[in-house]
This record gives structure tokens, sequence and C-alpha cells, in this order.
């Protein structure tokens, strides 16, 4: 292994030395840094789109609480009509299906409107790129970068080299707002009945 990257080595020495022009026409890339994390949390569209989410947030939590309370107070029902002996066989079956039937709508529900604030996120978050990137573009031009290197990819940088506060102050004149309403998710093609088995 290690006769090999001296022989690699040599190799590259001897192709650099015998090749002056080439390697006097090649330069370094101009890099320029972007923190994409910043520009999604502190663009004007960022905040604007986390303060609407986060109403909903607040509004789920709140809708959770209630659905729990009702499921707590039907339950308490249930336990005390069985311990008085006023809920038995069949009305006692009855009220336990339904209670589980409200259970699992609420649990449905619930897990609906936390995929809806997924959604929102991720839809905002796809605007917010898709309006950052042409201003990454600009600025990599003025600067004569070539290559726009995201923040979590460096391991060090010169503070120099970042372009997040520029990106993030072209970004609140062009876009300061951004929907939080995904488009509606296409409805699924009901599946066609299975074609009948031939007969034998």
């Amino acid at each position: 292994m290690t006769t090999f990257f001296k022989t690699a080595a040599a190799a590259f020495l001897i192709a650099a030395a015998s090749s002056p022009v080439i390697a006097q026409q090649l330069s370094p890339p101009v890099i320029v840094i972007v923190d994409m994390d910043r520009i999604v949390n502190e663009s004007a569209a960022g905040k604007q789109a986390a303060t609407e989410i986060q109403t909903r947030i607040t509004n789920l939590q709140s809708r959770a609480t209630t659905l729990q309370g009702q499921l707590k107070t039907d339950a308490d029902a249930i336990q005390a009509g069985q311990a008085n002996k006023s809920l038995a066989g069949p009305a006692l079956e009855q009220r336990a299906q339904a209670f589980g039937q409200k259970q699992q709508q609420a649990q449905q529900e619930i897990a609906r409107l936390e995929q809806d604030v997924q959604r929102s996120r991720q839809f905002v978050i796809q605007q917010i790129d898709t309006s950052a990137q042409p201003i990454i573009t600009q600025v990599m031009r003025e600067r004569g970068a070539s290559i726009a290197l995201a923040k979590g990819a460096a391991m060090q940088h010169s503070a120099t080299l970042e372009v997040t506060n520029d990106v993030i102050a072209r970004l609140n004149t062009s876009t300061p707002r951004v929907s939080t309403v995904p488009p509606a998710a296409p409805a699924q093609a009901p599946r066609a009945p299975a074609a009948p088995a031939p007969r034998q």
C-alpha cells in the first residue's frame, strides 16, 4: 500500500513537471458557503410561515386535549356502569364497541392533522429553496464562484466565504412570504377489480 502511494505521487510529479502550461492554466475554484437552515428559519418568509404553522400546532394540541377528555369521560362512564351493574351483556358490548370506534376516529383525526402540519413544513421549505436558488446563483456569479457548498458539508471554512446573510437579505425582498397550504394530494385511482380466475 505504501509503495503504491509513493509511486502514484512520483507519477503525478513527473506529469506536472512535463506539462508546465497545463499546470499554469489550472486555478483553484472559488467557493461560497450557504447555510440553508438559517435561510429557512431566519428569512422573512420562513418566520412568517413558522408563525402560521405554530398556530396550527397549537390548535392541533387543543383538539387532541378535547378528544382525550371526551374519551376519558366515556371510559369512566363505562367503568362506572360495570361497577354498579347498570351496564352488562349486550348493552355493555355495544357501549364498548362504540367507544372503540370513537377512539379510532380520534386517533385518525389527530394523525391526519399531524400529517397536514408536516406537509406544510415541507411545502414551505420547498418554496424557500426554489426562491433561494437563483439568488445563490447570482451571488456566485458576482463573486466569480464555481461552487456553492452547504455549510453542513464543510468541516471548516473562512467566514469570508459565507454568503448566507446576503442571500437572506435578497430573499426578503424577492420573496417576503410563502404559502403554508400545500396543494391537495392527487386522489388515488380506484383499483380495478381482480379478474376472475379461469375455470379449469
